[in-house]
């Protein structure tokens, strides 16, 4: 037997047991697919990371997994990847880390104690396959409580974007499972993203978000930097102008995030960054077989 060890980290925050939780496993060069969905399953995070040996300095393979599948992005995986290794001195916080996940490249700067990173291609906007009226219906709102029609966007993970006109109609959803089968789960995207845009001063948006997907039951989920970053593109695409976010998440669970995105501006346009803090409070090792 060999161990397989790992960090547990806390990401989108700076406080222990608050944001998305995240296993961190180093050097798993040894480690076939089957395995590390095994690890994944096991651990029952949102997602767990793999990260190789470096290919070149400052430049780590990183493969994503939940409980059931492997994804091609995800968000707090990367910030909180990238926090791990400049905790660990195995970078140094003065050049751009390069974390290659499936998707392509993605390169993280550490400026402010966050860990930013730009997403590796432009943003993709379509009609979402859920209109306002079913929005209202699989939400268990009112029909003013909704704001327009639903939109599909991703950066490598799809979400139906869904934005409500308040806090109180945010605090209120009442997801229908019957609605979801019916509407979310074979549609072009198995996330639902709501949010409400608390407050808008010039280039800088105030708001607050709750993110779903189903698994085994219908789950809720902390801190969502991929959606964040869907929704950010999405948002920048309706204007010229530079556009940053301060997203906060996961407070209906007890678990307050905090995402700051920013698109257009001098970024590339279609494309959006993601930037956020987090915090090590763990580590153990699993023993596999050789």
């Amino acid at each position: 037997m060999k161990s397989a060890n790992y960090y547990l980290l806390d990401v989108f925050t700076d406080q222990p047991f608050s944001g998305n939780p995240l296993a961190v496993f180093l050097e798993v060069g040894e480690l076939d697919t089957r395995t590390m969905q095994s690890l994944a399953n096991e651990l029952n995070l949102a997602e767990t990371v793999f990260l190789s040996a470096p290919t070149a300095p400052n430049h780590y393979p990183m493969r994503i997994f939940t409980p059931t599948r492997e994804l091609p992005f995800a968000g707090h995986p990367t910030v909180g990847a990238a926090h791990l290794l400049a905790e660990l001195n195995l970078v140094k916080p003065d050049r751009p880390l390069v974390l290659q996940p499936a998707i392509g490249e993605l390169t993280i700067r550490y400026q402010q104690g966050r860990a930013t990173f730009t997403t590796a291609q432009p943003v993709m906007i379509k009609e979402s396959t859920i209109d306002r009226i079913t929005a209202v219906e699989l939400l268990g709102l009112d029909s003013h409580q909704v704001v327009g029609d639903p939109v599909i966007a991703s950066y490598g993970l799809p979400f139906h974007l869904i934005e409500l006109a308040s806090q109180r109609a945010l605090e209120s959803v009442s997801l229908s499972s019957a609605h979801w089968m019916d509407t979310v789960a074979f549609s072009a995207a198995e996330q639902v993203y709501l949010y409400v845009v608390e407050q808008q001063s010039g280039e800088t948006m105030q708001i607050r978000s709750r993110m779903f997907c189903m698994h085994d039951s219908i789950c809720e989920d902390p801190a969502t930097g991929s959606a964040a970053a869907a929704l950010t593109g999405y948002l920048a695409s309706l204007r010229r102008d530079a556009l940053q976010c301060k997203i906060q998440q996961g407070e209906e669970m007890g678990r307050p995030s905090v995402i700051h995105t920013a698109a257009n501006g001098d970024i590339k346009p279609g494309l959006a960054t993601v930037s956020g803090h987090a915090v090590v409070v763990g580590k153990g090792a699993f023993y596999v077989a050789k």
